[in-house]
């Protein structure tokens, strides 16, 4: 157990900084709580030329203790009308799916989660799916379907735009909300990435966050005194057993 979570921390903790260094163009990742490198949050700026351009979608990552041997979940906290989103916000994306193959899914295990995938893959396949969803496999059948008459009809039939529309007017209520800047045209978004990488620190001072050696010594001895506990009390069921049968 402690192995696992040494290992997934420091992971994460090498992830957060890389992002901060370079981040991926379109999305701010911060921290919302210091003390918790398994929970991430991410705000995805809509991509230009897309339905979805200049709105403000937030998200949160989850990271299981196994990471990277596991994916994370993603999941949308504000409302996106998408083929490949579920209605409760779930991402629903091979890169996401756990390693292996699935007959089912119809996926290769190739477009699956492994170990050498990572944040910034999984933002990138965001991006690619923003710009075109994969109707293939939709978790939302409603959106897919409005999606595809959109598609088809090159445009006249706009009743998934229109959704889209009102999405990213009430997103933007967020943003200014959050103080944030949400780029509108295809100069700003591309502008955006030196401008609100500041903003992506405000939890704390990057060295603060990612100074996790001290957060993995404490960690390991919470989970070594947890096992321990677990010892002892499989120690004492051991001796009461042995009492009990000897009574």
């Amino acid at each position: 157990m402690a192995t696992n979570s040494s290992t997934s921390l420091q992971r994460l903790a090498g992830e957060l900084k890389s992002l901060h260094q370079e981040p991926v163009e379109g999305f701010l990742v911060t921290l919302p709580a210091e003390e918790d490198l398994y929970t991430w949050h991410v705000a995805i700026f809509g991509p230009p030329d897309t339905p979805y351009q200049g709105g403000y979608f937030k998200a949160e990552m989850r990271f299981p203790q196994e990471y990277p041997y596991s994916p994370p979940r993603l999941k949308f906290l504000t409302p996106l009308l998408h083929p490949n989103v579920y209605s409760d916000g779930e991402l629903c994306v091979s890169i996401l799916h756990s390693p292996g193959e699935d007959m089912l899914s119809g996926e290769l295990p190739q477009e699956r989660w492994n170990p050498t995938q990572s944040v910034r893959t999984i933002l990138l396949s965001v991006i690619s799916l923003l710009n075109e969803p994969n109707t293939f496999s939709a978790a939302n059948v409603d959106a897919s379907v409005l999606y595809r008459k959109w598609r088809d009809s090159r445009g006249k039939d706009k009743q998934y735009t229109d959704i889209i529309k009102k999405q990213v007017e009430a997103s933007l209520k967020e943003a200014e909300r959050d103080g944030v800047q949400v780029p509108q045209t295809v100069e700003e978004y591309m502008a955006t990435l030196q401008k609100q990488t500041t903003k992506q620190t405000s939890v704390s001072e990057l060295d603060d966050i990612l100074d996790y050696d001290d957060y993995l010594e404490s960690s390991e001895e919470e989970e070594e005194e947890e096992e321990e506990e677990e010892e002892g009390a499989d120690q004492l069921d051991d001796e009461d057993n042995f009492h009990d049968a000897m009574s």
